[in-house]
């Protein structure tokens, strides 16, 4: 009998689970609200139920439209194969890899955006420019982020940048807890979550992501609803392993502490969506300009310790 190696059952474990965690926050933010709320299954259901349907283009579309949803797939499983478990490898590691999985969201962000614009649709535009700006501002807070770490370790790929934290030097601690506190608020930001935008409002003038994606139906739908919760886990699993990086966790132990950490970052996120109210746009850049200022704060700690 074949054994199937551990990373690629990390990989498989990111494609099948990621669907849970929309269910694992709207369940959480019902609890709060006094309601039931829907099942934690839910998204799975809209997604079986959107690949049955069809799927209708409107007459002023490009193939340009149409390709996205699978372009931009396409990027995220690629992203989920550069991700490791803290110690554990991941499918696909090589030297520079952070730089191909912060280009490859970029790459995602950007099918999104002409596709929204390739509509023709004021609305759709509306919210494509909100995209561009806020991912102008988040972005930089990922790469300089991703580089105080590669600074902490001296390893210039994911799989060795965690693989490393365990040994770096105690003094680098407070400086990870704010590459951590900055990678909170990207993550929140990248998945439009309050208090950056609402995946639950319906008003086209105040959303950012969801206007975008408001022409898409049946299969090009359910993939891109499919490609957004891989992307919740994406980034979500990188403050994960900021966490299980820096303990002696091994084997099965490992798994079920990631499992449980994403399980606990969604309900984390279920309380702030239910604690705070989304920000008014002129205010969102501030935000993120404090997540870049924190990730260089941290860069700084780490590059000052070093000397």
């Amino acid at each position: 009998m074949r054994v199937i190696p551990s990373h690629s059952i990390l990989m498989l474990t990111g494609l099948i689970l990621a669907p849970l965690l929309p269910g694992v926050i709207n369940r959480t933010k019902a609890v709060f609200a006094g309601r039931h709320g829907a099942p934690l299954f839910q998204t799975y259901r809209d997604i079986f139920k959107l690949l049955r349907k069809s799927a209708v283009y409107s007459r002023t579309t490009t193939w340009i439209f149409r390709a996205n949803p699978a372009l931009g797939l396409a990027a995220i499983v690629m992203i989920t194969a550069l991700l490791p478990m803290a110690q554990l490898a991941a499918p696909l590691s090589f030297t520079g890899d952070f730089i191909l999985f912060a280009y490859a969201l970029g790459l995602m962000r950007f099918l999104t955006i002409i596709a929204a614009l390739d509509t023709g649709s004021s609305f759709e535009g509306m919210g494509a420019s909100r995209e561009a700006q806020f991912s102008a501002l988040a972005e930089p807070a990922l790469i300089v982020g991703l580089a105080a770490l590669v600074c902490a370790t001296g390893r210039l790929s994911l799989s060795g940048i965690f693989a490393a934290l365990g040994t770096a030097p105690a003094a680098n601690i407070p400086a990870i807890v704010l590459v951590a506190a900055a990678l909170l608020i990207v993550f929140l930001a990248e998945n439009s979550r309050i208090p950056v935008d609402d995946p639950n409002t319906h008003l086209e003038l105040t959303m950012i992501h969801e206007v975008m994606i408001l022409d898409y139906s049946g299969p090009d739908l359910a993939m891109i609803l499919y490609a957004a919760t891989l992307k919740l886990w994406v980034l979500g699993a990188l403050i994960v392993n900021l966490a299980l990086a820096l303990t002696d966790l091994r084997g099965a132990v490992l798994a079920a502490a990631f499992a449980g950490g994403m399980l606990v970052l969604a309900v984390a996120v279920g309380i702030i969506e239910s604690s705070m109210a989304r920000l008014s746009l002129i205010k969102v850049p501030r935000l993120l300009a404090g997540a870049l200022v924190l990730a260089v704060l941290a860069f700084s700690f780490i590059v000052r310790s070093a000397t």
